[in-house]
């Protein structure tokens, strides 16, 4: 029987029979037992499924997985240990020294990082390109080595939307997939799959789990990606694997391959698998999750509207303003509503802007972002301030970008503790 999101936010995942708990239980366990040398060894063999240390796999991890896999409309997730774990090894599963990958360059600080320098340390070498760019001047970008390209569909501060069609289909015609980051959207609100990404990132931290009580990751594959098409590509995934007594993934596991070679490889060697306490507490936020990005999104729309009108406010970029360079792209994508981040700046100084962050009452500035409280963050201050001045302006940060998260309080004190410290400034 098929389910609507809301059903799948509850019950995906997790279908207690006769005599189990209800809810998901957590399964705090490091290894699990078996009677026999054998049924061991087929399970390192990859021959059977099942569990036998928890950095592999764990019950309770695995069945958030199976949900957010159905919220996404993906056939298989990996749940890591945060955000960026997981776009670390979406972009690792199929990359290696000397390849190459393609970035938009407004995605988050840590991952610009990420893919600019500590990626270039292990031989994967990223270019970062302008989503406003022509298609001629960004299909110039690509290599024969290129593995992949990755964007953020709203991107982490600006606020601005991604064009999924567009590079999906520059992404396909040079044989690699698309990889996107829902975090701000969420699946409630946007569905890559649909539109033609190959593979979802999230980081479950934000408004996933919704309340800031843990950190998490996800990684969700489409099955939809050719892997065998382009086998020259992607070795790592249509050749055999030795340290699996020459198992060849898209072979032996067909769809799943990609998921499959993640933590068969991956989780397996570098470990950066989620508790199955923070899994736990992760499946409490996804079942409120419809409820929540509904309230997101309708007091950040009033927020940016009552922005879009003071004096004190030099610009807003939030998609659901009428006028904004990015509404009809919202509409086409995310016409349920996109998230409840809005980007904008003040008139007047870097100063001016930091003063006006400490002059707030119960809005709290945090590093945080995309949870139930309203909070706020100068990300040139503080997530970004390792980019230089150029490099800010080339990710789209400008010095007086103010990122304000709008949580699911009631508006009105949102609006009024805004408009106080505006007035104290």
């Amino acid at each position: 029987m098929k389910k609507n999101l809301e059903t799948l936010c509850i019950h995906g995942g997790w279908k207690p029979t006769k005599g189990e708990p209800q809810q998901l239980p957590i399964y705090q366990s490091t290894t699990f037992k078996y009677d026999t040398s054998e049924q061991m060894a087929r399970l390192f063999d990859l021959k059977d499924d099942g569990y036998f240390y928890t950095r592999l796999a764990n019950p309770t991890n695995d069945a958030v997985a199976r949900k957010i896999a159905a919220l996404e409309g993906g056939v298989g997730c990996v749940l890591t240990s945060s955000g960026q774990a997981a776009s670390f090894y979406a972009v690792f599963n199929i990359c290696e020294a000397g390849d190459h990958f393609i970035s938009m360059n407004t995605i988050y600080g840590g991952t610009y990082n990420l893919f600019g320098v500590t990626l270039k340390k292990l031989g994967i070498e990223c270019t970062f390109v302008d989503p406003d760019w022509d298609d001629e001047r960004i299909e110039a970008c690509f290599r024969p080595n290129t593995k992949c390209v990755f964007g953020e569909s709203i991107s982490n501060p600006g606020g601005n939307i991604l064009d999924f069609e567009r590079f999906a289909r520059m992404a396909h015609s040079h044989g690699v997939p698309f990889i996107v980051d829902n975090t701000f959207p969420t699946p409630i609100n946007c569905r890559p799959f649909e539109w033609g990404a190959d593979i979802v990132t999230h980081s479950t931290t934000k408004y996933m789990d919704g309340h800031a009580c843990q950190v998490g990751g996800a990684v969700v594959d489409s099955g939809n990606f050719d892997w065998d098409a382009q086998a020259d590509k992607f070795p790592g995934l249509t050749t055999p694997d030795e340290s699996y007594h020459g198992l060849t993934y898209t072979k032996a596991f067909g769809k799943m391959a990609y998921c499959t070679k993640l933590v068969s490889q991956l989780m397996r060697d570098l470990g950066s698998i989620p508790s199955p306490q923070n899994a736990f507490l992760l499946n409490l936020g996804l079942e409120t999750l419809h409820l929540r990005m509904a309230r997101h999104c309708e007091n950040a729309q009033r927020v940016a509207e009552w922005l879009q009108g003071r004096p004190e406010v030099a610009w807003v970029n939030y998609a659901g303003l009428p006028g904004n360079k990015y509404y009809e792209l919202a509409r086409k994508y995310m016409p349920g509503g996109t998230c409840g981040v809005i980007a904008f700046g003040l008139k007047g100084s870097r100063q001016d802007a930091i003063r006006f962050m400490d002059n707030l009452d119960f809005i709290s500035i945090v590093t945080h972002v995309a949870d139930a409280r309203t909070c706020v963050l100068h990300p040139a201050s503080h997530t970004h301030r390792q980019l230089s001045d150029e490099q800010l302006i080339e990710a789209g940060v400008a010095p007086d970008l103010i990122r304000l998260s709008v949580g699911i309080e009631n508006v009105d004190d949102i609006i009024a503790d805004l408009e106080h410290a505006m007035q104290k400034m």
